[in-house]
C-alpha cells in the first residue's frame, strides 16, 4: 500500500477523529471542527475536513473558535492544525487577522511499518530501552527542552505522565549513552485504526547523524507490528523525512501549525 493517494484517503478516514486527540481533557464540536482542550492551558483545534465552507463560513468558524477559547480564561495558547491538501478559502488570512502565527510546514509521511522494522547498529556505548517511570520521564522532557532551547518547565512533563496514567497506549522510547538520554521520540497507537504515530523525535546536537534516531524508529516500529498496527505517520521535519523516506515512506501532504497565545 505505497500509492499516495490511497494512503492519504486512509489518513483522513482513519485518523483524523477523536483517535487524533486521545488524552484531551474535553472536546467541543463546532461544525465540522473539534475545539480541543489539553492539561496545562493547551487548546487544539482539528476536524476532518472543513465541509465545503467558503470564505466567509470559514471566517464565521475563526471568530467563533477565538471566542470558545478566549473565554475560558484556563487556556493560554492554542494550534490550529491545518492540512495542505485541505480546501480551506479564506483560512490562512481569518487566522492571521486573530493573531495566529504559521509555524513551519512539516511533511505528513506515511509508510509500512514492516519497512522500518530493520536491524540498524549503535554506536558504541549507546543503548535503546522504553521508559515509564516518573524520574526517566521527567529527564526527558528537561533534555527536549534544553534540544529545543527552551527553558527548563515541567509542563511537558506532567502532560506525559498524565498520558501515562490513562493508559491509552503511548509508548516512551530513549536511547543513553554513559547514563544520558541523546535521543527520544513517542510511539502512538492509534486505537480501532490500522495506524501507529512516531512522534518527538529529538536527538542531542552532538550524536546527531549516527544512526541513533534511525534504530530508535526502527524500535518503535517493532513495536507497532507486535500491537497489529501496519501502518505508521509521523508529522516529519526536514531532518526526519529523508529518512523516512529511504524506508519507502511517502509524502502524502503537508501540515502547517498556526500559533496563538494569550
Amino acid at each position: 500500500m505505497t500509492d499516495p493517494s490511497r494512503l492519504l484517503r486512509a489518513y483522513d478516514e482513519q485518523l483524523r477523529t477523536d483517535a487524533e486527540t486521545p488524552s484531551a481533557v474535553s472536546v467541543t464540536r463546532l461544525g465540522p471542527l473539534r475545539l480541543v482542550t489539553f492539561l496545562g492551558g493547551r487548546g487544539f483545534v482539528t476536524y476532518r475536513d472543513l465541509a465545503g465552507a467558503d470564505d466567509a463560513r470559514v471566517r464565521t468558524l475563526v471568530d467563533e473558535t477565538v471566542a470558545h477559547f478566549r473565554a475560558d480564561g484556563g487556556i493560554t495558547s492554542v494550534e490550529w492544525k491545518t492540512r495542505g491538501h485541505d480546501h480551506a478559502p479564506g483560512l490562512h488570512e481569518a487566522l492571521l487577522e486573530h493573531g495566529f502565527v504559521p509555524e513551519d510546514p512539516e511533511s505528513i509521511m506515511i509508510g509500512e511499518a514492516a519497512a522500518l522494522a530493520v536491524d540498524v547498529p549503535l554506536p558504541d556505548g549507546v543503548t535503546l530501552r522504553r521508559i515509564t517511570e516518573e524520574s526517566d520521564v521527567r529527564a526527558m522532557s528537561t533534555m527536549a527542552d534544553e534540544v529545543f532551547g527552551e527553558p527548563a518547565s515541567d509542563r511537558y512533563a506532567n502532560q506525559i505522565l498524565r498520558r501515562l496514567e490513562l493508559d491509552d497506549g503511548m509508548e516512551l522510547w530513549v536511547a543513553e549513552a554513559d547514563g544520558q538520554i541523546v535521543t527520544t521520540g513517542r510511539l502512538e497507537p492509534v486505537a480501532d485504526t490500522d495506524f501507529a504515530g512516531v512522534w518527538g523525535g529529538c536527538s542531542r546536537p552532538e550524536w546527531r547523524g549516527r544512526g541513533i534516531y534511525r534504530a530508535l524508529t526502527a524500535a518503535r516500529a517493532r513495536s507497532a507490528l507486535a500491537l497489529g498496527k501496519t501502518l505508521v505517520h509521523s508529522d516529519s521535519t526536514e531532518y526526519s523525512r529523508p529518512i523516512l523516506e529511504r524506508y519507502g515512506f511517502v509524502k502524502v501532504s503537508t501540515t502547517t501549525p498556526y500559533a496563538w497565545k494569550r
